[in-house]
C-alpha cells in the first residue's frame, strides 16, 4: 500500500478545495487534495457564466486549477475516492483507492490519438447526457490533468486505441491502488448535487425531453458547451418560448428539500440573461413564488433583468404535461390575481433545482451533519468552519447552501482555521 505524509487533507476539489488547498499551500503546509472525479474543478469548471457579474466561469476556475497542479506543495490526487478515515493521536489516516485508468499516466503525452480511433460512443457525463463522448476520452477540454480515461465496462476490446498510441501507455489490465494517506488535519470540501429531475412527479420530467435541468442549460449556453448554441434536446429546434419553473427542487416538504437553496432564484435570472442575448427574439419567462437576491448587487441585477424584457410571473406550476410535437405545456395558478388555473405551452422548460449535499456518510468520521445532511459548525459565529471532531474543518456547499463568493470566502477561513490547529498541535504559535 502506498503510504503518503502531508499536513492537510482536502477532500473535494471543487472551487471551495481549490481555494482552501491554495490558501494552506502558500502558508507552506503539505495539502494532498483528493478527488473522485477524473479532473478537478468541481462543478463550477462547468458552467456558463458567473452573477451578477457575467464573468467567464471557466476564466475563473481554469487559472486556479493550473496553479493547483504546479504547486510544489500540493499533491493533487485524482480519480481517487476515500473509503475510509480514521482519527489517531497524531492526526487522521485516510485509507482511499485510486481508480485505473487503464493507462500509464507517467508516458501519456494527451495526444488524443486514442480517442479519435476509438468506435464506441457513451454518454458525456460532463455534458449531462446532452452530447456522446469516445469511450475512452479526456474528461473535458481543459480538464487538469490531461489524461484520458477508459470506460472498460463499455470498451469492445478492439485494441484501435492500444495500436494507435506512440507511447504505448494503453493498459487494460491496470488495477486498482490502495493509498494510505497521514494528514494533521482534513478539511471537508465535497460540494452538492442538484435534487433529482423526477422529485416532483407531477413535473414529468424524465419523461418530457423537453424538460431540462439547470446545468443542462449552464452547458448549452456554455462556449465549449455541445452544440455551441441553445436548441431543444427532442428535435434541435430553436426555440422561441422558454420558461423557468422556480422552486422545482426546493422549499418543498414533500421532496424532502424544505429550506431555501439561495442560488436558483440568480442562476435562473443569469441565465436568463443570457438567454436574451444568444436568442433575442425568444419570449422567456420565470415562474416563481418569491425572488430572493440577497448579496451584493444582486438586487440591481435582478432589476436589469426586468429591464431587459424578461417576464416575471409570481405564479405555482401544479404540473407539466406534453403536447403531440414533444413542447412541455404547464399549468399554472396566478398567485396575485384571482384567476382559474391556465395552461401554457412553452418550446423549452427548465427546472430550478435546489442544492443538496453531495455526501452524507464521511466513513468512519463521526462528524455531526445536521436534519438536512450539511456538515454542522461547533460555533457558527466565531469559527464556521470547525465541525465537532478537533483538526476536521467543513468548506463551501459541504456545510449548506451559499453561492460562489460566500464558498471562497468559506474555504479561506477553513484554510486558515487548519493552518492555526496544525501551529497550535506543533506548539507554535502565531
Amino acid at each position: 500500500m502506498k503510504e503518503i505524509n502531508i499536513d492537510v487533507a482536502v477532500i473535494g476539489s471543487g472551487i471551495a478545495g481549490l481555494e482552501a488547498s491554495l490558501d494552506v499551500a502558500d502558508a507552506g503546509y503539505k495539502v494532498a487534495l483528493i478527488e473522485k472525479s477524473p479532473s478537478i474543478g468541481g462543478r463550477m469548471i462547468s458552467l456558463s457564466k458567473v452573477f451578477p457579474t457575467l464573468d467567464c466561469a471557466s476564466c475563473i476556475t481554469t487559472p486556479k486549477m493550473a496553479a493547483v497542479s504546479h504547486h510544489p506543495f500540493i499533491n493533487m490526487m485524482t480519480y481517487t475516492e476515500v473509503r475510509e478515515i480514521k482519527k489517531n493521536d497524531d492526526g487522521f489516516d485516510l485509507y482511499a483507492i485510486k481508480k485505473p485508468r487503464y493507462i500509464n499516466e507517467g508516458e501519456c503525452i494527451s495526444c488524443k490519438k486514442c480517442e479519435e480511433v476509438c468506435p464506441v460512443y457513451i454518454e458525456d457525463d460532463f455534458e449531462h447526457e446532452l452530447s456522446p463522448k469516445k469511450a475512452i476520452s479526456i474528461p473535458f477540454t481543459n480538464a487538469v490533468p490531461q489524461l484520458p480515461v477508459l470506460d472498460m465496462n463499455k470498451c469492445i476490446r478492439c485494441g484501435a486505441c492500444a495500436r494507435i498510441c506512440p507511447k504505448d501507455c494503453i493498459d487494460y489490465l491496470q488495477k486498482a491502488e490502495e493509498i494510505h494517506i497521514k494528514a494533521h488535519s482534513v478539511i471537508i470540501s465535497t460540494g452538492y448535487d442538484i435534487t433529482p429531475m423526477n422529485a416532483k412527479k407531477e413535473y414529468n420530467a424524465i419523461s418530457i425531453p423537453n424538460v431540462i435541468s439547470p446545468l443542462q442549460m449552464e452547458r448549452l449556453l456554455a462556449p465549449h458547451g455541445p452544440y455551441g448554441k441553445v436548441i431543444r434536446p427532442s428535435d434541435g429546434k430553436i426555440p422561441e418560448s422558454i420558461a423557468y419553473v422556480q422552486c422545482a427542487g426546493s422549499r418543498d416538504k414533500s421532496i424532502g428539500v424544505p429550506y431555501c437553496s439561495r442560488v436558483c432564484c440568480m442562476y435562473a435570472i443569469k441565465q436568463a440573461m443570457l438567454l436574451s442575448g444568444s436568442l433575442p427574439l425568444a419570449d422567456i419567462t420565470i415562474y416563481y413564488m418569491d425572488i430572493r437576491t440577497f448579496g451584493k448587487g444582486y438586487e440591481e441585477f435582478y432589476s436589469e433583468a426586468r429591464a431587459m424584457g424578461i417576464n416575471f410571473v409570481k405564479a405555482k406550476v401544479a404540473r407539466i404535461t406534453a403536447d403531440e410535437k414533444g413542447s412541455p405545456v404547464l399549468r399554472i395558478e396566478h398567485q396575485e390575481e384571482a384567476s382559474k388555473p391556465k395552461e401554457i405551452k412553452h418550446d423549452l422548460v427548465v427546472l430550478s433545482q435546489g442544492m443538496i449535499p453531495a455526501v452524507r456518510d464521511f466513513l468512519g468520521l463521526y462528524l455531526e451533519i445536521n436534519e438536512y445532511g450539511f456538515v454542522s459548525s461547533r460555533d457558527k459565529t466565531l469559527n464556521p468552519s470547525q465541525t465537532n471532531i478537533d483538526g476536521v474543518f467543513v468548506c463551501g456547499v459541504a456545510r449548506g447552501p451559499k453561492d460562489i463568493p460566500d464558498t471562497i470566502a468559506d474555504a479561506g477561513s477553513a484554510a486558515v482555521s487548519a493552518v492555526n490547529y496544525i501551529k497550535s498541535i506543533k506548539g507554535k504559535s502565531l
